[in-house]
Formats: C-alpha cells, sequence, structure tokens
C-alpha cells in the first residue's frame, strides 16, 4: 500500500476551498481510484493500480445509490465494476461526512497473478467526505477496505482512495432564509396620575360641633381610604385668637376628634388609620382681628394623596 498516505493528503488539500450545499437527484460523474492490493494476490508481491471510471447515481436526501464502471490508466490491466450504497452524515458549512458500502468485481489481465486471482469480488466500506462545488457539482473523496469474498487466495484484504466530481441534473435549492421573528410589542408604560383630597372643616365660634354641610367632604376623604387601605389620614384643628392659649389649645383637640369620629362613625373607617394634632390658634391662615378672618381659622384640615392609573 505504498504512497497511500501521500495520496490521501492531496486528496484533502485539492478540495480545501470548496463550499457544501446539499443536491438530490440524477448525478453523472467521474472518478479516479487508487487501488492498493494485497501482495497476497501477486506472485511478486504489492501490486497497484489507478482506475479511471464513470459514475451513475441518484441521490436522495441521506442516501445515494450509485454504479460504476474503471479501467486501469496506470499500465496494468485492472478493470472494475462496482456497486455503492452512501448515506451522508449531519455536516458542518462545508464539509458533509459520509458512510460508503460497495461489492466490486475485479477484472485482471497480468502475468503475475496467482491462479483463481483474474476475477474476484469484493465486498467493502469506508468513510469521506463531500462538499458541493456549487449548486451542481459535487467533489467527493473517501477511503475504503475491501476484502475478498471469493475466487483466489482467501484472506485478503485491498485499500483503495477515490476522488471524484459529480454533476447532478437538478440543481440544490438556494437556502430559504428563514424570517426574522417580528419584535415583541413594546408594552407602553401605564400613564399615571397624582390625586389629592383635601378637607377643610369650619367650625361656630366656641363649638367643636361638625356641621352637616361637609358631608360631601367628608364622603370623598372616607371613599379615597376605602379604596386605598394603604394611606391613612392625619387632622389637624385649629382655633381663632380669642380665648386663652390653654383653652384653645383644648378646643382644636376636641374639634379634630368630632371630625375623626365622624368620618370613623358614619362612613366605616377604621379609627386606627386616623391621627390628630390640635395646635390652638398657633396657626391662624386669616387676619383674626376680623370676623371674616377668624372664621376661616376655626378649623379642622386634613389632606390625602394617592396614585391612579389613567385608562387604557
Amino acid at each position: 500500500m505504498r504512497n497511500f498516505i501521500t495520496t490521501t493528503s492531496t486528496a484533502m488539500l485539492l478540495a480545501a476551498a470548496m463550499s457544501a450545499t446539499a443536491s438530490d437527484g440524477l448525478y453523472l460523474g467521474g472518478s479516479a481510484t487508487g487501488y492498493f492490493l494485497d501482495s497476497e494476490r501477486t506472485i511478486n508481491g504489492a501490486d497497484d493500480s489507478l482506475v479511471g471510471g464513470i459514475n451513475l447515481g441518484h441521490r436522495d436526501g441521506n442516501v445515494a445509490f450509485e454504479g460504476g464502471f474503471g479501467r486501469d490508466i496506470s499500465g496494468d490491466d485492472l478493470d472494475v465494476t462496482k456497486a455503492d450504497v452512501l448515506y451522508y452524515l449531519k455536516g458542518g458549512s462545508v464539509w458533509t461526512p459520509y458512510l460508503v458500502g460497495s461489492l466490486s468485481y475485479f477484472d485482471r489481465d497480468s502475468n503475475n497473478l496467482w491462479d483463481g486471482e483474474a476475477h474476484t469480488w469484493q465486498l467493502g466500506g469506508g468513510v469521506g467526505v463531500s462538499t458541493m462545488v456549487n449548486s451542481n457539482w459535487e467533489f467527493r473523496t473517501d477511503v475504503r477496505a475491501l476484502q475478498k469474498i471469493n475466487n483466489g487466495e482467501s484472506g485478503t484484504t485491498d485499500a483503495a482512495l477515490t476522488m471524484g466530481l459529480n454533476y447532478y441534473f437538478q440543481p440544490a435549492a438556494a437556502p430559504v432564509a428563514e424570517p426574522e421573528p417580528a419584535p415583541a410589542p413594546q408594552q407602553a408604560a401605564p400613564q399615571t396620575r397624582t390625586i389629592t383630597v383635601r378637607l377643610n372643616v369650619e367650625f361656630e365660634f366656641d363649638k367643636a360641633v361638625v356641621r352637616n354641610v361637609y358631608g360631601d367632604e367628608l364622603a370623598a376623604v372616607a371613599s379615597a381610604m376605602k379604596a386605598h387601605d394603604d394611606i391613612d389620614l392625619v387632622l389637624e384643628g385649629h382655633t381663632d385668637s380669642v380665648g386663652s392659649d390653654a383653652y384653645n389649645q383644648d378646643l382644636s383637640q376636641r374639634r379634630v376628634a368630632a371630625v375623626k369620629a365622624k368620618i370613623a362613625q358614619d362612613y366605616g373607617i377604621d379609627p386606627s388609620r386616623i391621627s390628630t394634632v390640635g395646635y390652638g390658634e398657633s396657626r391662624p391662615i386669616a387676619d383674626n382681628s376680623t370676623d371674616e378672618g377668624r372664621a376661616r381659622n376655626r378649623r379642622v384640615v386634613g389632606e390625602l394623596s394617592f396614585t391612579e392609573v389613567v385608562g387604557d
């Protein structure tokens, strides 16, 4: 089997720049095969041959069936008729590996043969790689071991290295680009608004009674607290400047307690969610020297703020 390794390396380098695209259908091709024959076949030892051949086959997906005939072009008389089955494995972007099984018939005419070696059958198997040069042309190369199954000396094993170029009558289909997935719709951030509910309850002079006229304001505060159980209410009580500081401090606390009780009792709000503070006459918002100003200062105030989503 001299020159076998060198010939194999040459085959691999020959196809280094080719690209792979699978093709199907009927194909016709030519091949060159170096046969490295077992020394047991011949009288004077090892005998190698180079056979040029023509191949006709059909590929369907991963499987190809092929028949071929070749004649010796190196001087020795070796005719080869063969039938091959190829199974293509999953490959990369350039090369596709394959497995091959073959049945070959050797017809030899040489004075260097033992008796019975002129006509023999060989059963073989091997591995190779394939690449498509373009949409019609395929380059292949493989190595095989061939075991003689009848005639001549028994137990002989040959080797073969094949390089072939096949033309597919039906060109390979152009790859179909997969459509890019549509981008996921962007979820717009919900629009929100901040709502503030203010309470301002004014009292008659020297009194701590909540008048019915403030029912709507109290109901609005209670409704907001029911809808948003995470917010609490702080009530602040105030008076005008008539009377002593101590008296007005007590009066402001009674007024703020009255508003708290009204909200809790009439609207079902938990009293623990309402805190109160009395400031007496210390925080006027109007002039205590006028009746109108003093009326505005006799008050209980509170404020709630919360955020709501605005529509869809």
